[in-house]
Protein backbone atom coordinates (compact mmCIF):
# COMPACT_ATOMS: atom_id res chain seq x y z
CA UNK A 1 0.00 0.00 0.00
CA UNK A 2 1.51 3.45 -0.68
CA UNK A 3 1.68 6.16 1.98
CA UNK A 4 0.60 9.51 2.02
CA UNK A 5 4.26 10.78 2.30
CA UNK A 6 5.34 8.44 -0.83
CA UNK A 7 2.55 10.00 -2.57
CA UNK A 8 3.34 12.88 -1.38
CA UNK A 9 7.14 13.34 -2.42
CA UNK A 10 5.82 11.76 -5.87
CA UNK A 11 3.32 14.17 -6.65
CA UNK A 12 6.38 17.31 -5.07
CA UNK A 13 9.06 15.89 -7.51
CA UNK A 14 6.39 16.78 -10.51
CA UNK A 15 6.50 20.00 -10.27
CA UNK A 16 9.40 22.59 -11.39
CA UNK A 17 12.11 24.31 -9.04
CA UNK A 18 14.45 26.45 -9.75
CA UNK A 19 17.15 24.14 -10.29
CA UNK A 20 15.09 21.24 -12.69
CA UNK A 21 13.87 23.20 -14.98
CA UNK A 22 15.35 21.16 -17.96
CA UNK A 23 14.17 17.85 -16.22
CA UNK A 24 10.48 19.51 -16.01
CA UNK A 25 10.61 20.23 -19.66
CA UNK A 26 11.77 16.77 -20.68
CA UNK A 27 9.09 15.58 -18.25
CA UNK A 28 6.31 17.85 -20.40
CA UNK A 29 7.90 16.38 -23.38
CA UNK A 30 7.03 12.93 -22.40
CA UNK A 31 3.64 13.98 -21.57
CA UNK A 32 3.03 15.35 -24.70
CA UNK A 33 4.66 12.85 -26.50
CA UNK A 34 2.73 10.61 -25.09
CA UNK A 35 -0.85 12.40 -25.63
CA UNK A 36 -0.04 12.67 -29.43
CA UNK A 37 0.74 9.05 -30.09
CA UNK A 38 -2.76 8.04 -27.96
CA UNK A 39 -4.27 10.80 -30.24
CA UNK A 40 -2.94 9.46 -33.02
CA UNK A 41 -3.76 5.71 -32.59
CA UNK A 42 -7.41 6.62 -31.33
CA UNK A 43 -7.75 8.62 -34.50
CA UNK A 44 -6.19 6.63 -37.03
CA UNK A 45 -8.55 3.44 -35.93
CA UNK A 46 -11.56 5.47 -35.74
CA UNK A 47 -10.97 6.30 -39.47
CA UNK A 48 -10.38 2.48 -39.93
CA UNK A 49 -13.16 1.73 -38.41
CA UNK A 50 -15.53 4.55 -40.62
CA UNK A 51 -13.68 3.62 -43.68
CA UNK A 52 -14.54 0.06 -42.95
CA UNK A 53 -18.44 0.51 -42.26
CA UNK A 54 -18.69 2.96 -44.96
CA UNK A 55 -17.18 0.79 -48.01
CA UNK A 56 -19.38 -1.97 -46.33
CA UNK A 57 -22.31 0.31 -46.47
CA UNK A 58 -21.67 1.68 -50.49
CA UNK A 59 -21.05 -1.75 -51.19
CA UNK A 60 -24.62 -3.20 -49.83
CA UNK A 61 -26.21 -0.43 -50.87
CA UNK A 62 -25.94 -1.69 -54.34
CA UNK A 63 -24.76 -5.23 -53.75
CA UNK A 64 -26.94 -8.21 -52.38
CA UNK A 65 -26.37 -9.52 -48.80
CA UNK A 66 -27.20 -13.20 -50.66
CA UNK A 67 -27.43 -13.97 -54.00
CA UNK A 68 -28.94 -17.03 -55.64
CA UNK A 69 -27.87 -17.51 -59.63
CA UNK A 70 -28.12 -20.14 -61.70
CA UNK A 71 -25.11 -22.70 -62.72
CA UNK A 72 -25.68 -21.67 -66.40
CA UNK A 73 -26.21 -18.14 -65.95
CA UNK A 74 -30.12 -18.70 -66.69
CA UNK A 75 -32.68 -19.39 -63.89
CA UNK A 76 -35.79 -19.66 -66.07
CA UNK A 77 -38.31 -19.73 -63.38
CA UNK A 78 -37.07 -17.19 -61.51
CA UNK A 79 -40.68 -16.23 -59.49
CA UNK A 80 -40.19 -20.01 -58.23
CA UNK A 81 -36.99 -19.89 -56.90
CA UNK A 82 -37.93 -16.35 -55.28
CA UNK A 83 -40.89 -17.65 -53.43
CA UNK A 84 -38.43 -21.10 -51.86
CA UNK A 85 -36.24 -18.41 -50.83
CA UNK A 86 -38.68 -16.74 -48.66
CA UNK A 87 -40.34 -20.05 -47.35
CA UNK A 88 -37.26 -21.68 -46.49
CA UNK A 89 -34.85 -18.51 -45.11
CA UNK A 90 -35.82 -16.15 -41.99
CA UNK A 91 -35.30 -12.88 -41.68
CA UNK A 92 -35.01 -12.04 -45.57
CA UNK A 93 -36.31 -7.91 -46.13
CA UNK A 94 -36.34 -8.53 -49.55
CA UNK A 95 -35.61 -9.80 -52.77
CA UNK A 96 -35.60 -8.95 -56.45
CA UNK A 97 -34.70 -10.67 -59.72
CA UNK A 98 -31.76 -9.45 -61.82
CA UNK A 99 -29.83 -10.26 -65.53
CA UNK A 100 -26.43 -9.03 -65.20
CA UNK A 101 -23.40 -8.96 -68.10
CA UNK A 102 -21.00 -6.69 -69.35
CA UNK A 103 -20.96 -4.75 -72.02
CA UNK A 104 -19.39 -1.59 -73.83
CA UNK A 105 -21.45 1.60 -74.06
CA UNK A 106 -20.54 4.27 -76.34
CA UNK A 107 -21.45 8.04 -77.00
CA UNK A 108 -20.41 9.91 -79.91
CA UNK A 109 -16.53 9.40 -80.44
CA UNK A 110 -16.18 8.39 -76.15
CA UNK A 111 -16.40 4.72 -75.23
CA UNK A 112 -16.17 2.66 -71.48
CA UNK A 113 -16.89 -0.80 -70.86
CA UNK A 114 -19.39 -0.94 -67.66
CA UNK A 115 -21.29 -3.60 -66.06
CA UNK A 116 -24.85 -4.42 -66.70
CA UNK A 117 -27.45 -4.68 -64.77
CA UNK A 118 -31.13 -5.24 -65.60
CA UNK A 119 -33.87 -5.03 -62.89
CA UNK A 120 -37.09 -4.49 -62.12
CA UNK A 121 -37.92 -1.02 -60.79
CA UNK A 122 -40.67 -2.00 -58.25
CA UNK A 123 -38.69 -5.10 -57.04
CA UNK A 124 -35.13 -3.47 -57.04
CA UNK A 125 -35.85 -0.75 -54.14
CA UNK A 126 -36.19 -3.59 -51.86
CA UNK A 127 -33.00 -5.05 -52.03
CA UNK A 128 -30.89 -1.99 -53.12
CA UNK A 129 -30.38 1.96 -52.35
CA UNK A 130 -30.22 3.07 -55.74
CA UNK A 131 -33.42 4.86 -55.96
CA UNK A 132 -32.54 7.10 -52.99
CA UNK A 133 -28.81 8.20 -54.61
CA UNK A 134 -30.62 9.19 -57.75
CA UNK A 135 -29.21 12.66 -58.81
CA UNK A 136 -31.69 12.82 -61.78
CA UNK A 137 -34.64 11.27 -63.24
CA UNK A 138 -35.78 7.99 -61.29
CA UNK A 139 -35.42 4.43 -61.51
CA UNK A 140 -39.14 3.70 -61.87
CA UNK A 141 -38.40 5.61 -65.68
CA UNK A 142 -37.18 1.82 -66.90
CA UNK A 143 -40.19 0.95 -68.75
CA UNK A 144 -39.67 -2.60 -70.72
CA UNK A 145 -39.98 -1.98 -74.29
CA UNK A 146 -38.37 1.32 -73.79
CA UNK A 147 -35.04 0.71 -73.90
CA UNK A 148 -34.25 3.50 -71.14
CA UNK A 149 -30.84 3.38 -68.83
CA UNK A 150 -29.66 4.88 -65.52
CA UNK A 151 -26.03 5.70 -65.76
CA UNK A 152 -23.78 6.23 -63.00
CA UNK A 153 -22.65 10.45 -62.66
CA UNK A 154 -19.07 9.49 -62.96
CA UNK A 155 -19.56 7.59 -65.86
CA UNK A 156 -22.38 9.82 -67.88
CA UNK A 157 -19.76 12.77 -66.87
CA UNK A 158 -16.82 10.50 -68.89
CA UNK A 159 -19.12 10.09 -71.42
CA UNK A 160 -20.78 13.49 -72.01
CA UNK A 161 -24.31 12.51 -71.78
CA UNK A 162 -27.20 13.86 -70.29
CA UNK A 163 -30.82 13.42 -69.23
CA UNK A 164 -32.68 12.16 -72.99
CA UNK A 165 -29.51 11.83 -74.48
CA UNK A 166 -28.95 8.36 -76.23
CA UNK A 167 -26.11 6.12 -75.75
CA UNK A 168 -25.25 2.63 -78.20
CA UNK A 169 -24.93 -0.69 -76.03
CA UNK A 170 -22.82 -3.06 -77.48
CA UNK A 171 -22.51 -6.77 -75.59
CA UNK A 172 -20.02 -9.36 -76.53
CA UNK A 173 -22.56 -11.38 -78.30
CA UNK A 174 -22.10 -11.83 -82.05
CA UNK A 175 -25.47 -11.80 -84.60
CA UNK A 176 -24.95 -12.89 -87.82
CA UNK A 177 -26.09 -10.40 -90.89
CA UNK A 178 -25.75 -10.37 -94.62
CA UNK A 179 -22.51 -7.94 -93.79
CA UNK A 180 -20.85 -10.97 -91.64
CA UNK A 181 -20.96 -11.45 -87.85
CA UNK A 182 -20.99 -8.20 -85.55
CA UNK A 183 -21.54 -7.31 -82.54
CA UNK A 184 -24.91 -6.90 -80.55
CA UNK A 185 -25.88 -3.38 -79.98
CA UNK A 186 -29.24 -1.35 -79.37
CA UNK A 187 -29.56 2.31 -78.55
CA UNK A 188 -30.99 3.27 -75.17
CA UNK A 189 -31.90 6.80 -73.69
CA UNK A 190 -30.65 7.88 -70.68
CA UNK A 191 -33.81 8.34 -68.15
CA UNK A 192 -31.90 8.84 -64.86
CA UNK A 193 -28.59 9.09 -62.71
CA UNK A 194 -27.07 7.89 -59.48
CA UNK A 195 -24.30 8.73 -57.30
CA UNK A 196 -23.57 5.94 -54.83
CA UNK A 197 -20.41 7.50 -53.96
CA UNK A 198 -18.24 4.32 -54.66
CA UNK A 199 -16.36 4.90 -57.60
CA UNK A 200 -16.77 1.33 -58.87
CA UNK A 201 -20.37 1.54 -59.02
CA UNK A 202 -20.62 5.52 -60.08
CA UNK A 203 -17.79 4.81 -62.52
CA UNK A 204 -18.58 1.47 -63.97
CA UNK A 205 -22.32 0.33 -63.87
CA UNK A 206 -25.77 0.98 -65.61
CA UNK A 207 -29.14 -0.06 -65.23
CA UNK A 208 -31.58 -0.82 -67.57
CA UNK A 209 -34.93 -2.56 -67.73
CA UNK A 210 -34.82 -6.48 -66.73
CA UNK A 211 -37.12 -7.62 -69.66
CA UNK A 212 -35.18 -5.59 -72.22
CA UNK A 213 -31.83 -6.91 -70.97
CA UNK A 214 -33.46 -11.00 -70.87
CA UNK A 215 -34.33 -9.62 -74.86
CA UNK A 216 -30.53 -8.58 -75.61
CA UNK A 217 -29.14 -11.36 -74.16
CA UNK A 218 -31.83 -13.73 -75.02
CA UNK A 219 -33.12 -15.01 -72.16
CA UNK A 220 -36.66 -15.01 -73.13
CA UNK A 221 -38.53 -14.78 -69.24
CA UNK A 222 -35.41 -16.07 -67.34
CA UNK A 223 -33.06 -14.10 -65.12
CA UNK A 224 -29.76 -14.54 -64.15
CA UNK A 225 -30.53 -14.92 -60.56
CA UNK A 226 -32.27 -13.41 -57.69
CA UNK A 227 -31.27 -11.19 -54.65
CA UNK A 228 -31.53 -11.22 -51.36
CA UNK A 229 -31.56 -8.20 -48.41
CA UNK A 230 -31.70 -9.73 -45.10
CA UNK A 231 -32.87 -7.89 -41.84
CA UNK A 232 -29.24 -8.29 -40.32
CA UNK A 233 -26.24 -8.31 -42.86
CA UNK A 234 -24.43 -10.23 -40.79
CA UNK A 235 -26.42 -13.11 -40.81
CA UNK A 236 -25.70 -13.90 -44.69
CA UNK A 237 -23.54 -16.33 -44.31
CA UNK A 238 -26.01 -18.59 -41.74
CA UNK A 239 -28.69 -17.82 -44.35
CA UNK A 240 -26.57 -18.87 -47.66
CA UNK A 241 -25.81 -22.09 -45.58
CA UNK A 242 -29.22 -22.89 -45.22
CA UNK A 243 -30.31 -22.30 -48.57
CA UNK A 244 -27.51 -24.21 -50.12
CA UNK A 245 -29.38 -27.38 -48.76
CA UNK A 246 -32.77 -26.70 -48.90
CA UNK A 247 -32.94 -25.07 -52.98
CA UNK A 248 -33.41 -27.33 -55.96
CA UNK A 249 -29.96 -28.66 -57.21
CA UNK A 250 -28.20 -26.52 -60.07
CA UNK A 251 -28.04 -22.99 -58.33
CA UNK A 252 -25.19 -20.99 -56.97
CA UNK A 253 -25.46 -19.65 -53.52
CA UNK A 254 -23.26 -16.67 -51.95
CA UNK A 255 -22.90 -14.02 -49.81
CA UNK A 256 -21.44 -10.11 -49.67
CA UNK A 257 -18.75 -11.76 -47.05
CA UNK A 258 -17.23 -14.51 -49.95
CA UNK A 259 -17.92 -11.93 -53.31
CA UNK A 260 -15.83 -9.16 -51.32
CA UNK A 261 -13.95 -11.10 -48.59
CA UNK A 262 -10.72 -9.13 -49.89
CA UNK A 263 -11.67 -5.74 -49.45
CA UNK A 264 -12.69 -6.38 -45.76
CA UNK A 265 -9.73 -8.65 -45.18
CA UNK A 266 -7.30 -5.92 -46.83
CA UNK A 267 -8.77 -3.57 -44.32
CA UNK A 268 -8.58 -5.79 -41.32
CA UNK A 269 -5.32 -6.39 -41.86
CA UNK A 270 -4.22 -2.61 -42.17
CA UNK A 271 -5.65 -1.61 -39.44
CA UNK A 272 -4.00 -4.03 -37.19
CA UNK A 273 -0.93 -3.62 -38.61
CA UNK A 274 -1.42 0.72 -37.86
CA UNK A 275 -2.13 -0.41 -34.24
CA UNK A 276 1.27 -1.88 -34.03
CA UNK A 277 3.15 0.99 -35.78
CA UNK A 278 1.30 3.98 -34.01
CA UNK A 279 1.77 1.44 -30.62
CA UNK A 280 5.99 1.96 -31.08
CA UNK A 281 5.28 5.67 -30.96
CA UNK A 282 3.99 4.73 -27.42
CA UNK A 283 6.60 3.17 -26.39
CA UNK A 284 8.76 5.85 -27.77
CA UNK A 285 7.56 8.51 -25.76
CA UNK A 286 7.47 6.00 -22.88
CA UNK A 287 11.23 5.77 -23.26
CA UNK A 288 11.25 9.33 -22.66
CA UNK A 289 10.03 8.88 -19.50
CA UNK A 290 13.32 6.58 -18.64
CA UNK A 291 15.33 8.96 -19.16
CA UNK A 292 13.40 11.97 -17.43
CA UNK A 293 13.11 9.70 -14.42
CA UNK A 294 17.66 8.55 -14.87
CA UNK A 295 18.10 12.66 -14.39
CA UNK A 296 15.84 13.24 -11.69
CA UNK A 297 17.14 10.11 -9.40
CA UNK A 298 20.75 11.62 -10.33
CA UNK A 299 19.76 15.25 -9.55
CA UNK A 300 18.01 13.84 -6.24
CA UNK A 301 20.62 11.73 -5.10
CA UNK A 302 21.08 13.84 -2.25
CA UNK A 303 17.23 13.84 -1.43
CA UNK A 304 17.13 10.71 -1.46
CA UNK A 305 19.60 9.53 0.93
CA UNK A 306 18.20 12.28 3.44
CA UNK A 307 15.55 10.39 3.25
CA UNK A 308 17.36 6.62 4.01
CA UNK A 309 18.95 8.20 6.40
CA UNK A 310 15.88 9.18 8.10
CA UNK A 311 14.19 5.91 7.77
CA UNK A 312 13.06 5.53 4.60
CA UNK A 313 12.84 2.23 3.12
CA UNK A 314 13.96 1.53 -0.38
CA UNK A 315 10.66 0.30 -1.19
CA UNK A 316 9.20 3.46 -0.34
CA UNK A 317 11.93 5.18 -2.32
CA UNK A 318 11.09 3.54 -5.76
CA UNK A 319 7.45 4.35 -4.79
CA UNK A 320 7.81 7.80 -5.24
CA UNK A 321 9.44 7.90 -8.58
CA UNK A 322 6.95 4.96 -9.85
CA UNK A 323 4.20 7.53 -8.79
CA UNK A 324 5.86 10.34 -10.96
CA UNK A 325 6.72 8.64 -14.17
CA UNK A 326 3.06 7.23 -13.66
CA UNK A 327 1.47 10.05 -13.14
CA UNK A 328 3.28 11.46 -16.67
CA UNK A 329 1.58 8.33 -18.22
CA UNK A 330 -1.64 8.85 -17.15
CA UNK A 331 -1.98 12.77 -17.78
CA UNK A 332 -0.57 12.40 -21.24
CA UNK A 333 -3.36 9.41 -21.55
CA UNK A 334 -6.27 11.39 -20.22
CA UNK A 335 -5.06 14.30 -22.33
CA UNK A 336 -4.15 11.91 -25.18
CA UNK A 337 -7.59 10.45 -25.21
CA UNK A 338 -9.54 13.69 -24.68
CA UNK A 339 -7.95 15.01 -27.62
CA UNK A 340 -8.30 11.80 -30.04
CA UNK A 341 -12.46 11.14 -29.01
CA UNK A 342 -13.08 14.90 -29.88
CA UNK A 343 -10.99 14.75 -33.18
CA UNK A 344 -12.64 11.37 -34.14
CA UNK A 345 -15.60 12.44 -34.00
CA UNK A 346 -15.30 16.06 -35.92
CA UNK A 347 -13.04 13.97 -38.45
CA UNK A 348 -16.12 14.13 -41.27
CA UNK A 349 -15.95 18.26 -40.96
CA UNK A 350 -12.14 18.32 -40.60
CA UNK A 351 -11.65 16.56 -43.70
CA UNK A 352 -13.32 18.93 -45.84
CA UNK A 353 -12.03 22.15 -44.18
CA UNK A 354 -8.33 20.87 -44.68
CA UNK A 355 -9.73 20.20 -48.69
CA UNK A 356 -10.31 23.48 -48.37
CA UNK A 357 -7.77 25.22 -47.50
CA UNK A 358 -5.27 22.82 -49.36
CA UNK A 359 -7.25 22.98 -53.05
CA UNK A 360 -6.74 19.41 -53.00
CA UNK A 361 -8.82 16.41 -52.81
CA UNK A 362 -7.46 14.00 -49.96
CA UNK A 363 -9.80 11.22 -50.91
CA UNK A 364 -9.60 10.65 -55.02
CA UNK A 365 -12.85 8.18 -55.39
CA UNK A 366 -10.69 6.65 -58.04
CA UNK A 367 -8.24 5.12 -55.78
CA UNK A 368 -9.92 5.01 -52.34
CA UNK A 369 -13.57 3.79 -53.75
CA UNK A 370 -14.91 6.39 -52.01
CA UNK A 371 -15.16 10.35 -51.75
CA UNK A 372 -16.07 10.75 -48.08
CA UNK A 373 -14.76 9.86 -44.73
CA UNK A 374 -15.75 9.36 -41.49
CA UNK A 375 -14.51 8.82 -37.81
CA UNK A 376 -16.45 5.68 -36.14
CA UNK A 377 -15.30 5.70 -32.19
CA UNK A 378 -15.60 2.32 -30.64
CA UNK A 379 -14.94 2.41 -26.91
CA UNK A 380 -13.35 -0.56 -27.01
CA UNK A 381 -10.70 0.60 -29.00
CA UNK A 382 -10.13 3.49 -26.53
CA UNK A 383 -9.92 1.56 -23.71
CA UNK A 384 -7.09 -0.93 -25.69
CA UNK A 385 -5.25 2.35 -26.10
CA UNK A 386 -5.46 3.39 -22.62
CA UNK A 387 -4.38 0.14 -21.19
CA UNK A 388 -1.51 -0.44 -23.57
CA UNK A 389 -0.20 3.45 -22.99
CA UNK A 390 -0.96 3.03 -18.64
CA UNK A 391 0.82 -0.27 -18.89
CA UNK A 392 4.05 1.27 -20.88
CA UNK A 393 3.88 4.21 -18.88
CA UNK A 394 3.95 1.91 -15.87
CA UNK A 395 7.17 -0.15 -16.89
CA UNK A 396 9.74 2.27 -18.22
CA UNK A 397 9.06 3.40 -14.30
CA UNK A 398 10.54 0.82 -12.82
CA UNK A 399 14.54 0.45 -14.07
CA UNK A 400 14.69 4.14 -13.16
CA UNK A 401 13.26 3.61 -9.40
CA UNK A 402 14.90 0.31 -8.84
CA UNK A 403 18.29 2.62 -9.39
CA UNK A 404 16.78 5.56 -7.20
CA UNK A 405 15.97 2.58 -4.05
CA UNK A 406 19.76 1.30 -4.44
CA UNK A 407 21.32 4.83 -3.87
CA UNK A 408 23.76 4.41 -0.62
CA UNK A 409 23.44 7.33 1.44
CA UNK A 410 27.08 7.12 2.12
CA UNK A 411 27.89 7.52 -1.07
CA UNK A 412 25.46 9.99 -1.61
CA UNK A 413 26.22 12.62 1.25
CA UNK A 414 30.46 12.28 0.93
CA UNK A 415 30.60 15.06 -0.59
CA UNK A 416 27.48 17.29 0.06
Amino acid sequence: MLSPLELHLGLRYTRAKRRNHFISFISAISMGGIALAVLLLITVLSVMNGFETELRDRILGMASHVTVSGSDGVIEDWSTVADQVREQASGVAGVAPFVSGEGMLRSGSDMSGTLIRGVLPEEETAVSEVSTHMTAGSLAALEAGEYGIVLGAELARMLGVGMDDTVDLMIPQATTTPAGIVPRFRRFTVVGMFEVGMYEYDRGMVMIHMRDAARLYRMGDGASGVRLKLDDMFDAPRVSDRLQGRLPPGLRISDWTRQHASFFHAIATEKTVMFIILSLIIAVAAFNIVSMLVMLVTDKQGDIAILRTLGLSPRSVMAIFVIQGSLIGVIGTVIGVFLGVLLSLNIENIVPLIERLLSTDLLSADVYYISQLRGELHLEDVIQVSILTLVLSFLSTLYPAWRAARVQPAEALRYE
